[in-house]
């Protein structure tokens, strides 16, 4: 109890000019690029080409990456302070940011070779092009172990085969992370993490999925066969792979704990400013305790997940160990997310259960929250593990 009470007269809740600066930015892009067309894009389940090139040129899409190679610079706070705006309104731009930002960047910046950086991280980081992280398959979801698309070892090059599922950014993407086992005597010791490009022979886009929510990011299968990646794309050593989609997802849940955040905390904004101006029994439905009841507990939820998520951030930019924190933050705020948002569609009341009213889509999309980049039940299993380390 003592080391937990120290850990957090340690932590500093103060945000920096710049990382207000950059909460602003996101909020005022959120706002004025994103929430027009929102309704038609989840509708039509329409990529947002135009926002995300804009994302790109106000260095949203390769945050953490250094200057060097074409990033902001910034630190995981400013990270997931920008991811809360943006999920705020859009989910979906969010989540091909974060899988941009936390799985295809920073993999790449952590473990990739000076050439790889120099090719592939340069034009990510800034947003000439976005990139794909390719680890679930039809049989290996929450079981990473099990994977069945091979990198047979053909000396100068991989011969990969396969199928990939439920791939953010699967058709926009330029770049894929792919894993792959080689050697499946050595189970997750013979995993390795190849870098394919678009375009590379026998690598296809297979179809689209039609989603509840998330609308308007793309997710496709990804179909490999007989794809030849030289070996100078292989990232790390051999049988790296499984270690480095480890640690990737590790950060990548800060940045899905932090959507799940603002998918929350849009939620409450849009139900705080609905119950002062519906009136119901000759009085606005704010003043009823009922729903300040809903709407304090909103409040005090998403306060507590907001937390959660900065420790976590700050964890990681003080290069400790978030594991823990990051599973903790997931976990609780995906929860907050799917709770507050069907609040929300209750506070609106029939209002809520239709589109123009925006609290719908933000249900619909708050339930991915609990499933990708590690389940709850997977994150229970990482929090528990490491309470006995």
């Amino acid at each position: 109890m003592a080391s937990a009470t120290l850990e957090l007269q340690g932590m500093n809740f103060n945000l920096s000019e710049e990382q207000l600066s950059v909460q602003e930015a996101a909020r005022d892009f959120a706002q004025n690029e994103l929430l027009p067309g929102i309704v038609e894009r989840d509708n039509e389940a329409k990529f947002p080409t135009e926002q995300v090139r804009k994302m790109g040129e106000l260095g949203f899409m390769g945050m953490m990456v250094s200057p060097e190679y074409g990033g902001s610079g910034m630190d995981t706070v400013s990270y997931v302070l920008a991811m809360e705006e943006i999920s705020k309104v859009d989910a979906s731009a969010s989540v091909i940011m974060s899988v941009n930002n936390s799985l295809v960047c920073w993999g790449l910046e952590t473990y990739g070779t000076e050439e790889q950086k120099q090719k592939y991280l340069t034009p990510l980081a800034s947003g000439q092009i976005i990139g794909a992280f390719c680890l679930s398959e039809p049989e290996a979801g929450s079981d990473a172990t099990s994977q069945a698309t091979t990198a047979e070892d053909k000396g100068d090059y991989y011969l990969v085969n396969g199928t990939k599922n439920w791939i953010t950014n699967g058709n926009s993407s330029s770049v894929a992370l792919v894993i792959a086992q080689t050697d499946r005597d050595k189970k997750h010791r013979g995993i390795n993490a190849l870098i394919v490009e678009k375009g590379t022979p026998g690598f296809t886009v297979g179809k689209k999925e039609d989603k509840m929510g998330i609308r308007a990011s793309d997710t496709h299968s990804l179909l490999f066969t007989d794809v030849k990646v030289p070996k100078e794309n292989r990232i790390g050593d051999d049988g790296f792979g499984f270690k480095f989609a480890m640690s990737t997802l590790n950060g990548g849940r800060i940045g899905i704990a932090a959507q799940a955040l603002g998918i929350a905390a849009g939620a409450y904004e849009l139900s705080l400013k609905y119950s002062q101006e519906r009136k119901a029994f000759g009085r606005q439905i704010f003043d009823h305790q009922a729903i300040q009841f809903k709407l304090a507990e909103m409040a005090t939820k998403i306060e507590a997940a907001r937390l959660l998520v900065y420790k976590a951030a700050r964890l990681k930019d003080e290069h400790k160990d978030y594991v823990q924190a990051a599973a903790m933050a997931k976990l609780f705020a995906s929860e907050v997310a799917m709770w507050a948002t069907t609040e929300a569609v209750q506070i609106h009341g029939g209002y809520g259960y239709v589109k123009e009213y925006h609290v719908e889509r933000l249900m619909r999309d708050a339930k991915i929250t609990q499933i990708y980049e590690g389940t709850s039940e997977i994150q229970k299993l990482v929090i528990a593990r490491e309470l006995i380390r």
